[in-house]
């Protein structure tokens, strides 16, 4: 198993479950999005420059995916909470993920990528 796959593992049910669905959705929709592991966080990366990550926050006590170029962004879904150059989407595991608003972010921090 490599660092990546060991990183969602660790994660309990249902969340492992949502969140190893939405990587593959991301993967997916995209050629030029790869992956990695940085900083001990699997990172999406978008022409090899970073996109998002993943992580769980201990404050909220919720998943979330932490968006590169949040200072550009304008969703009042994302919160910054002190952060300078990323904004956090928290992922409800009890609900349906919002999908076409995180593909929505997805495409607009892409047209900050050159």
């Amino acid at each position: 198993m490599n660092p990546i796959q060991e990183y969602f593992f660790r994660i309990d049910e249902p969340a492992r479950s949502v969140l190893l669905f939405l990587r593959k959705k991301i993967l997916e929709s995209d050629e030029l999005i790869t992956e990695t592991l940085s900083f001990g966080l699997p990172f999406l990366k978008y022409k090899k420059k970073m996109l998002c990550y993943f992580y769980y926050s201990k404050h909220h006590q919720k998943h979330y995916l932490s968006f590169y170029h949040g200072d550009r962004l304008d969703f009042p879904e994302l919160l910054s909470e002190g952060r300078k150059k990323f904004k956090i989407l928290l992922l409800d595991m009890e609900e349906d993920l919002p999908m076409e608003l995180i593909f929505e972010i997805l495409d607009e921090v892409k047209t900050y990528i050159r």
